[in-house]
């Protein structure tokens, strides 16, 4: 059955917006190292765009149970495009400073767990339950190869024009998603039988994922993983850019090893599907946290520029392998109207603990070592294999069939 026009008008505009956010990622450390040489302050800039899954994320899903979820994207993409045009005056004005950009960072990251969280809750009004799959799969392809494929080396090409390109480009895309996403036909407002306050909303979707063992479980694990890689691509910056740095990469060259990890993930988004059904999740589960270990572990043992893009590739198509799997169990799993608040409080363990891996993996790179910190990481992702056991294929389709109702 065809996905329809509305979820390729949808896919259109996440495909900009994405791309727009591999801009952004490349240009503010970019920008940042030219500001200061800190580990600490680098890693602090992740910090800054992560904490807002940590604080603003539960209401943020509140939010997308009341109000139109298509609406709650427009105005978050138009927020960081003002956002971007904003610093590219200060730019002009030859202010630079570390902490206009940490300002930029977390109020970017506020509209980004609007975003995101209102993303994830509206696929199930656009498609069948039965596309799930299929769907988020097509949408990390485009994401991803946006966001990391095509965004990283055109963020390094970009910022050899300097900083006003690298931070102008993104609020152009953002601008062009908004129009994208403004052709998407159709309310996506959630029916409220009761009126209630946001607390007593959020507290709803608190107990929902509570009682969920398996979605509980999985935020967990997906919490660890986003806390060892914030940990470790937080600073990858200054252990493979510059004359100094143990890779000596340039700009571009840094964004062309991101890239890899992208290509990976491109391919992962067409058989993740695929390997879904051959392996079965929980074996395909397995599989995927093997390859994040790797992933995130691999500079702690190796600077070769190619070695570590082969491991990027893998690890890239098993991190899509992950989130297919589990974002498609989250949305059958879990009712339409309580989708946005299950989601954020989802995140909030998934995303809550990237900046709280961002700044312990700063301490851990200015105490022990660059290479010393991404082995650590590597080894407790791999730690999370312990748990693997809470998900075996039998309690996962429990979960899902029937799926619960309010």
């Amino acid at each position: 059955m065809p996905l329809g026009s509305s979820y390729w008008k949808l896919w259109t505009s996440s495909g900009f917006s994405n791309l727009a956010d591999g801009v952004f990622t490349i240009a503010l450390p970019l920008v940042a190292i030219q500001l200061t040489q800190s580990p600490s302050l680098i890693a602090g800039l992740v910090v800054a765009a992560r904490l807002p899954w940590l604080v603003f994320a539960l209401t943020a899903g509140a939010l997308a149970d009341r109000l139109d979820r298509r609406t709650l994207m427009l105005v978050a993409n138009l927020v960081r495009a003002i956002l971007l045009l904003a610093l590219v005056a200060v730019l002009l004005l030859g202010i630079s400073s570390i902490w206009a950009l940490y300002c930029v960072a977390f109020l970017v990251g506020v509209s980004e767990t609007i975003y995101d969280t209102s993303a994830q809750s509206i696929l199930p009004q656009i498609v069948q339950r039965d596309q799930l799959s299929r769907a988020n799969g097509r949408l990390y392809a485009v994401e991803l190869t946006a966001n990391q494929f095509a965004g990283p080396p055109l963020g390094g090409m970009l910022m050899a024009f300097g900083a006003i390109a690298g931070f102008a480009v993104p609020a152009t895309l953002w601008l062009i998603a908004v129009g994208a996403l403004f052709l998407v036909p159709g309310k996506f407002r959630i029916d409220r039988l009761n009126k209630t306050t946001l607390r007593v909303d959020i507290a709803e979707g608190l107990r929902f994922l509570w009682h969920q063992r398996i979605l509980r479980t999985l935020a967990v694990m997906t919490g660890m993983i986003n806390f060892a890689s914030s940990a470790g691509f937080a600073l990858l910056v200054l252990f493979a850019v510059g004359p100094t740095s143990q890779m000596g990469l340039s700009g571009v060259g840094y964004g062309l090893l991101l890239t890899t990890s992208a290509l990976g993930a491109f391919l992962g988004s067409f058989i993740a599907e695929r390997l879904e059904t051959r392996l079965g999740r929980s074996r395909a589960l397995t599989l995927a946290i093997v390859g994040v270990s790797a992933f995130v572990g691999a500079p702690a043992v190796t600077n070769n520029p190619f070695i570590l893009g082969l491991i990027f590739f893998i690890g890239g198509l098993l991190v899509v392998l992950w989130n297919v799997i589990t974002v498609s169990l989250r949305q059958r799993i879990t009712p339409n109207e309580l989708l946005g608040r299950v989601n954020s409080v989802y995140r909030l363990l998934a995303w809550g603990t990237m900046p709280i891996g961002a700044a312990t993996g700063g301490l851990l790179a200015h105490w022990l070592g660059l290479q010393t910190m991404f082995g650590i990481m590597g080894l407790l992702t791999l730690g999370l294999l312990v748990l693997m056991p809470l998900l075996t294929n039998a309690a996962i389709d429990a979960a899902e069939d029937p799926p619960p109702s309010t």
